[in-house]
């Protein structure tokens, strides 16, 4: 997987890490701060020159707010040198930046230049002082290489050294232009974007499997069953055009099937109950029905809600060894609460192949929560819960 942070390549075997860019990208990032500490020179000296106090105070705020706009646009340009994920544009940028700016002049830049001096700098000091320092000869001359090899050995700690500083240093900067929040809320309506997308294709092809297919297969079977008429009961062929014919009807069947399992004509037509009706009358365990809307929930609700049963029933089927199951509904304060109960086994692993994480990131996508109850020996109990505003 590849290393996206400095953060990130601190996990890397130490072989690895020090052979790769990260140490150098993290020092450029560390030494990029004396252009901030440059700035920063300018800007104390000319104020300084006003020598009135209140004027002076006038004019660090003024260089303040004008320093904003090219901070930020150096700051998010360098970032690119710890942490490769982009940054999104968020709401309340101007004041994350301002904020950063202070932040960065005041703080930041000069942590970054002693962090380099000292860590960087002392081992580069013991590998030169051979030739930095005068050395008369004898234990002069040992101590002075001692100290250079523990500068050379010093050095791959400088790396994590520096890496470290510079890659916390690109978590707070990121903290400041992009909050998590932020990021977590674009990365919720990706999703949502995606499923939502996945939603129309669904119905697509449904239409297209109705008007197309199944109306072809339709018209093979009326064709089949006019020719069988036309025969006599004696033909040789006879045989085989009823075995055609019953072929015919079957994958008629079949697909009708695929359509439903594509998405319900009743959950479109009639609304949840009715399709969680459908769905648990197709059941081959006994299945109880007790869902009651007063009003019908959002579409993307209703579908969501629909698969969870949907699936839930086919697990049921599947793994829990049930006698019996139950499915229960209700609209509580806005919010579509919806429980699928059996008296199986227990002991469901959302971690174990059934779809159950899936069913979570569905529901998750319309800002519900699926909740899951299987204890061993049973029962196991599946609640949903979606907001509808």
């Amino acid at each position: 997987m590849r290393t996206r942070t400095a953060l990130e390549a601190l996990a890397r075997h130490p072989l690895s890490f020090l052979r790769s860019r990260w140490p150098w990208r993290s020092l450029a990032y560390l030494l990029s701060s004396a252009g901030l500490g440059v700035a920063v020179a300018i800007a104390a000296g000319a104020i300084s020159l006003l020598g009135f106090v209140p004027l002076m105070v006038v004019a660090g705020l003024a260089a303040a707010g004008l320093l904003v706009p090219p901070v930020a646009r150096f700051e998010r340009w360098r970032l690119r040198l710890v942490d490769l994920t982009p940054i999104a544009p968020t709401p309340g940028r101007l004041w994350r930046e301002a904020g950063l700016t202070l932040v960065s002049l005041l703080v930041l830049w000069w942590i970054d230049l002693v962090v380099v001096c000292f860590t960087v700098g002392g081992p580069v000091v013991l590998i030169l002082s051979p030739a930095v320092q005068p050395v008369d000869g004898g234990w002069g001359f040992v101590a002075a290489l001692a100290a250079s090899v523990a500068g050379l050995l010093l050095l791959p700690v400088a790396a994590y050294a520096v890496t470290v500083w510079a890659g916390a240093r690109g978590a707070v900067i990121r903290a400041l232009l992009a909050p998590r929040e932020a990021d977590l809320a674009e990365v919720l309506r990706s999703r949502a974007r995606l499923v939502d997308g996945f939603e129309v294709e669904r119905r697509r092809i449904e239409r297209d499997l109705h008007d197309g297919a199944q109306q072809r297969l339709v018209a093979l079977s009326m064709r089949l069953g006019l020719a069988r008429l036309d025969l006599p009961p004696d033909a040789p062929i006879a045989e085989q055009l009823a075995q055609a014919h019953e072929e015919a009807k079957r994958a008629m069947a079949e697909l009708r099937e695929l359509i439903r399992g594509v998405h319900p004509q009743v959950l479109t037509d009639r609304g949840l109950a009715a399709a969680v009706r459908d769905v648990a009358g197709r059941s081959p365990i006994p299945v109880d029905v007790d869902v009651s809307l007063p009003r019908r929930p959002p579409e993307a609700v209703e579908v969501a809600a629909y698969y969870v049963v949907s699936e839930a029933l086919a697990n049921i089927a599947k793994h829990s060894r049930a006698s019996r199951a139950r499915v229960h509904g209700r609209l509580v304060d806005d919010v579509l609460v919806v429980e699928i109960r059996d008296d199986g086994i227990g002991g469901a692993d959302p971690l174990g192949g059934t779809g159950l994480t899936g069913l979570a990131d569905r529901v998750a996508v319309a800002d519900g929560r699926l909740s899951l109850s299987s204890p061993v020996g049973g029962p196991t109990t599946i609640r949903v819960e979606i907001p509808c505003v």
